[in-house]
């Protein structure tokens, strides 16, 4: 047969490989989707618009997300598992491709002349010969008829997408961890005032029974009473003092350095935190932006391409060979058209007893993929719960902090009335004292009911999947073609991305509050 034939041949076999034995990709369906709880603000935007520097409003929150974006070791990571997936699905494209080798030899050598004239059988006279040669081979290249190599290519494809999707959530994440420990921490700096003024209040009351009961003018009951009050109060500021810095040093582990030195003076954690309102938007829209269900979606994906390359290793494997250059004893004439070599083979291999391992990965594969249907549906439904969730604590939430906002003045309104009428002999201490415990603890409350509101608004912007400031980047990759292979991956290439680095925060005003 001649080269051109046996090319034609092979490339023939090249066509006839579109044979795809993976399952069409079909999104599992989903309980009936929800009607999220409440109604939507006039001026409400949908959360995938608003990037988290739009979200939060404080300057110094900004500059400790983008420091953890910049720094944080969980992120690196997870960005360095993305260059991992990259380089694996390179490696599995590769292999849908030829392999090309060269190689060139020179040999001296030395042997009977009987070999070269069986003539002169008897002969103990030798020759001495050179040998040159220098060709290009095709060592062994699978012909994909049944789409073995194009599915394991499309799998590391979805994996990879998975991969980006994983950080693209994790990212999020931690977001809303330095955020949400940010107010707790702003929550803390306010207790630990608050204790503060109570402890001085309280000491300067202790003072005051103190003078009462060396005048005789009240008991010493009073007296302990108030001793009491004063430890209480100094309880709860080490209890405050304690958390908070928990809460700051946590916040350093997020963000990657202790940066106590860059931050301002405290702000009340009511003018921290003012978010725009946000649209929930249709409950369909979250299967398309949230990263964690892209996330979930690729690999089942990627697990549909594995079923593919499984039930195609059923079949035989076609290899083609093949090698061309050039082979002289001199070296001059070495690139000379007599001096010509080539070879093409072909060969085929087909397991004929293999006590049923091929079959159990075709079953292996299909039960990753049922395992992986599952996980899809979870992770919708848990998306769906949290935004309903999140939406129905907004609301909620607003509705404690004006009760709250009521009580502490009734609170307040009732430990003036008591100790009025503790010093008029119209009551006993004990009421003075339950009213200013009650005030401490209302007051309190509400220091964490802020905390939790402000907490709960960076979760239903989480939920809601965010907005994503990290632009794509495309670069030249050749997605596979294929049933397995992705939409969200062009023909032209696959996306990736590059956090870009922040902007150095400005040196700090002021320790930490």
């Amino acid at each position: 047969m001649k080269p051109a034939r046996i090319a034609a041949a092979a490339l023939l076999g090249l066509g006839l490989s579109a044979c795809n034995m993976a399952p069409e990709h079909r999104r599992p369906e989903v309980a009936t989707l929800p009607t999220f709880p409440g109604e939507v603000p006039a001026d409400a935007v949908a959360a995938q618009d608003v990037t988290w520097q739009q979200f939060f409003g404080d300057d110094q929150l900004k500059r400790l997300i983008a420091r953890s974006l910049e720094l944080n070791q969980d992120l690196a990571a997870a960005t360095a598992r993305i260059e991992q997936a990259r380089a694996f699905y390179r490696i599995e494209r590769a292999n849908q491709l030829p392999q090309l080798d060269a190689g060139a030899a020179a040999s001296r050598n030395q042997a009977p002349l009987t070999i070269l004239d069986p003539a002169l059988a008897g002969s103990r006279q030798t020759v001495q010969f050179n040998q040159f040669s220098a060709q290009v081979m095709v060592s062994s290249f699978e012909l994909d008829f049944w789409g073995r190599v194009r599915n394991l290519t499309a799998s590391a494809l979805q994996q990879y997408l998975a991969t980006v999707e994983g950080r693209r959530a994790f990212r999020l994440t931690l977001i809303a961890n330095v955020a949400s420990t940010y107010y707790d921490a702003l929550a803390g700096e306010e207790g630990i005032a608050l204790a503060q003024r109570t402890v001085e209040t309280r000491s300067y009351a202790l003072g005051v029974a103190k003078d009462r009961l060396d005048a005789g003018v009240t008991s010493r009951v009073d007296f302990e009473q108030s001793a009491i009050l004063l430890t209480q109060a100094q309880t709860q500021l080490a209890e405050w003092q304690r958390a908070t810095a928990a809460h700051w040093n946590r916040l350093w582990v997020l963000v990657g350095e202790n940066l106590q030195h860059e931050m301002t003076a405290s702000r009340p954690i009511e003018a921290a935190g003012q978010f725009d309102a946000l649209d929930p938007g249709l409950p369909s829209t979250l299967l398309i932006v949230r990263p964690d269900i892209r996330q979930a979606e690729n690999r089942l994906r990627s697990a549909n391409a594995n079923i593919g390359a499984a039930r195609a290793a059923l079949f035989p494997r076609i290899a083609l060979t093949g090698s061309f250059g050039y082979a002289s004893t001199e070296l001059s004439d070495l690139f000379s058209s007599p001096s010509q070599i080539w070879n093409i083979g072909a060969g085929i291999g087909w397991p004929i007893f293999d006590y049923g391992q091929r079959r159990a990965a075709v079953d292996l594969a299909t039960a990753q993929r049922d395992e992986l249907v599952a996980t899809y549906r979870k992770t919708v439904q848990t998306a769906f719960s949290e935004v309903a969730t999140a939406l129905e604590n907004r609301k909620r939430f607003q509705e404690q902090v004006v009760a709250q906002e009521t009580a502490i003045q009734a609170q307040r309104r009732l430990a003036e009335t008591a100790e009025l009428r503790y010093m008029n002999g119209i009551s006993i201490y004990l009421e003075v004292v339950d009213a200013r415990r009650g005030l401490f603890t209302a007051e309190q409350q509400m220091l964490s009911l802020r905390a939790s509101q402000l907490q709960n608004g960076v979760s239903l912007y989480v939920a809601l999947g965010g907005g994503d400031d990290e632009p794509e980047v495309f670069v030249a990759a050749g997605a596979p073609a294929g049933g397995a292979a992705a939409g969200e991956a062009a023909a032209s290439g696959i996306p990736t991305t590059a956090p870009p680095a922040p902007a150095a925060p400005p040196p700090g005003a002021g320790a930490q509050p």
